[in-house]
C-alpha cells in the first residue's frame, strides 16, 4: 500500500494529511511538488487543503493547470484512487475530474467549525469503512466551499449514487440550517462515475486523533487500506 500527497504553493494541510496517512494507513506518503511531471506508482493520491497559489485567480484554478495534474488525470483514467480535500476538491472540479463548481460561502465569510455529516454511500473505497447513513463529526475551514451544480448534474449525482457526504442535523436530516456554506442539496462530498475519485470539503485528516476532538476521519483512511491494500 502506498500513497502520495501533492504539494502546491499555499498548501497548508499537506503535512496534516501526511501525518494522518502515516498514522492510519501505516506508511509514509511520497510528498510530490506541483511542478513535477511524474508521480511514483501509488495506490492513493491526495490533494490536500489550503489556498493553492493564494486563491488569487479562483480557488483551485491555477493549481488545476499545474504540470503534476496531467499525470494525475492519467492516473485517474487508469483507476488510481484520488482524494481531494477542501482546496483539493476545488482543484479536482477546476481540472474537470469532478463535476460542478465552487462559489463563495453564502455568508460571504470564512467558516471554521466542526460540522455534522451523513455518509450517503459506501460504494467507494473512501466510504466503505463506514456504515450507510452513519453520522460523523468532521471540521471544515473554507471561504469558497459553496458547491454548485446544475439540475442535470445533481440528478446524475443522485441517480448514480455519487453523493458521498451531506451536511445534516444530529438526527441525520439535511436541514439548510446545518449547511455551513450554502452548497446545493447540502452536499459535502461527491464521487466520480467510478467511485475512485472523492472530493470533500470537510477535513478528515483533522479528525484522526482524540486530542483534536474526534476520530471520525480514521475510517476513511483505514478503509482505503482494507479495500486497496
Amino acid at each position: 500500500m502506498s500513497a502520495a500527497v501533492i504539494v502546491f504553493p499555499g498548501s497548508n494541510c499537506d503535512r496534516d494529511v501526511a501525518r494522518a496517512v502515516t498514522q492510519c494507513m501505516g506508511m509514509r506518503p511520497h510528498m510530490v511538488w506541483h511542478k513535477e511531471t511524474e508521480v511514483p506508482p501509488v495506490d492513493v493520491i491526495v490533494l490536500p487543503g489550503g489556498f493553492s497559489h493564494g486563491d488569487y485567480l479562483r480557488s483551485g484554478a491555477m493549481a488545476a493547470r499545474a504540470p503534476v495534474m496531467r499525470t494525475i488525470a492519467e492516473r485517474v483514467a487508469a483507476g488510481v484512487a484520488v482524494l481531494g480535500i477542501c482546496n483539493g476538491f476545488q482543484i479536482l472540479a477546476e481540472a474537470g475530474l469532478l463535476p460542478g463548481a465552487f462559489l463563495r460561502n453564502a455568508s460571504l465569510r470564512f467558516v471554521c467549525l466542526t460540522v455534522t455529516l451523513r455518509v450517503d454511500t459506501v460504494r467507494s473505497p473512501f466510504t466503505a469503512g463506514y456504515d450507510p447513513g452513519q453520522i460523523l463529526r468532521i471540521p471544515v475551514a473554507h471561504h469558497d466551499g459553496n458547491y454548485y451544480a446544475d439540475a442535470d448534474t445533481l440528478a446524475c449525482l443522485y441517480d448514480e449514487d455519487r453523493i458521498a457526504f451531506r451536511y445534516v442535523t444530529e438526527r441525520g436530516d439535511p436541514d439548510p440550517d446545518t449547511n455551513p456554506n450554502g452548497s446545493c442539496a447540502n452536499i459535502a462530498g461527491i464521487l466520480d462515475a467510478r467511485g475512485r475519485v472523492l472530493g470533500m470539503m470537510p477535513h478528515p485528516e483533522r479528525a484522526v486523533d482524540p486530542l483534536h476532538g474526534g476520530t471520525d476521519g480514521v475510517a476513511l483512511f483505514r478503509g482505503l487500506v482494507d479495500r486497496l491494500g
